[in-house]
């Protein structure tokens, strides 16, 4: 789907938000790369500005420095405006100049460019026409291209984030940015919400209702608002997971006695058993390529996480490390799961390299849960406990960069990172 398309659409949605997610950096690590983000000519005239969130989106990556730019006047626009000398001076590698022009037709046209300070070149110059509400969707696509050329890496500034905030008896499903802005209530309920999970289109997402007073599959597509239950037998329906081609649907159900792994479709239809044991089998996680699905299962006699072929067969163990490893999550590359490791009675997030069998503590909390890669597999978001109540955190997937996203009010649980979406 278009992101701009997504965009609009969940501007349009009927419920409107509460609470705005910040961020607080708490730790950043290595070098940083030294980037002045000017302001943008005329964007004082618009209702968001592009530079500062340009700036913002670099900032929290913790692989970034923002350099002043305190006395420059006149504020460069053009190429032939800009004083190379003196911003190596300021010990800038990187400089952003852009402006925005109002277009007959109500839209604005924003261009930026981006330069090597150091080889007085130019690496990156774009133009975009959108509506002044589109803003801060552009500020995020700006920040998308400036991060990829300077790292080589994909930028995930323009992808959304969902996840589950509690007030009271009253439980809501919000979808907003990857920097908690902009955030909007899909789905309100006072029963439990929980489990929400990106199809890889991010048209729609799939959860856990107990509207029904029990636990049931649902998927809901954000562009329609449209429901379907895909996941309603007998006992529990929990723990959905999308298939990489979203047409399937890895859930956990009860309907046999005990938590199994089945294979349904995303529509709705008959569930495929993946393994038959006597051992509690649970929280499924499709690999990138579609060939796996890691899970968590105490047949060892501890809960620990395996893998198994995702057309069925034997199940390998892939965590030794502790007696309590929970909530596999794969990489985007496929080559290492984001898990919950429980330690001297503190839940951690960690990362197991598969190759290897390493395992990498990544946090330092007391209950942090439900790990989420962003889809350029820089970063893993979590939840984490703050002062009695969940808050939303992220990590970077070496352990050096950490973020929070502090909601005013609430208690924030369940994040799931979106994907990238197409242009």
């Amino acid at each position: 789907m278009n992101r701009f398309l997504l965009a609009v659409l969940l501007a349009c949605l009927a419920f409107a938000a509460r609470a705005q997610l910040t961020i607080d950096i708490t730790t950043s690590g290595g070098r940083q790369i030294p980037i002045a983000v000017l302001p943008f000519a005329g964007e004082g005239a618009q209702p968001q500005p592009v530079s500062t969130v340009v700036g913002a989106d670099l900032a929290r990556t913790g692989l970034f420095r923002l350099v002043n730019a305190v006395g420059v006047s006149p504020v460069p626009t053009e190429p032939s405006e800009v004083n190379f000398v003196d911003w190596q001076a300021r010990s800038s590698e990187a400089l952003v100049i852009g402006k925005i022009e109002p277009q007959a037709d109500g839209r604005v046209e924003v261009r930026f460019r981006l330069f090597d300070v150091q080889k007085q070149s130019q690496l990156a110059s774009f133009s975009y026409v959108v509506a002044p509400a589109q803003l801060r969707a552009t500020a995020h696509r700006i920040a998308d291209v400036i991060y990829e050329k300077l790292t080589g890496e994909k930028g995930v500034f323009s992808t959304k984030i969902t996840y589950v905030v509690k007030r009271g008896k009253r439980f809501e499903l919000q979808v907003s940015d990857a920097d908690g802005a902009g955030a909007q209530t899909v789905l309100a309920s006072n029963e439990p919400i929980i489990s929400p999970a990106w199809s890889p289109d991010g048209s729609r997402i799939a959860y856990v209702s107990f509207d029904q007073k029990k636990p049931v599959v649902v998927v809901q597509n954000l562009a329609q608002g449209t429901t379907r239950v895909v996941a309603n037998y007998w006992g529990n329906n929990s723990a959905p997971a999308w298939s990489p081609d979203g047409s399937r649907l890895a859930v956990t159900l009860t309907r046999d006695d005990i938590s199994q792994i089945y294979v349904i479709p995303a529509a709705g239809g008959e569930p495929r058993r993946m393994a038959v044991t006597p051992a509690i089998d649970t929280e499924a996680c499709f690999s990138p390529d579609g060939k796996w699905i890691a899970f968590t299962s105490d047949r060892g006699g501890s809960p620990q996480i395996y893998r198994m072929p995702s057309e069925g067969g034997p199940a390998q163990r892939l965590s030794f490390e502790g007696t309590y490893n929970v909530r596999p999550r794969f990489s985007p590359d496929g080559k290492s799961i984001a898990f919950v490791q429980r330690e001297s009675g503190k839940y951690r997030i960690a990362v197991l390299e598969i190759a290897t069998g390493q395992v990498t503590v990544l946090t330092d909390g007391t209950l942090d849960d439900s790990p989420s890669y962003a889809p350029n597999g820089k970063m893993i978001l979590y939840e984490a406990q703050a002062n009695g109540r969940g808050q939303l955190a992220a990590v970077s997937s070496d352990g050096r960069v950490r973020q929070r996203l502090v909601s005013s009010t609430g208690d924030v649980r369940d994040p799931a990172w979106g994907p990238l979406l197409t242009n």
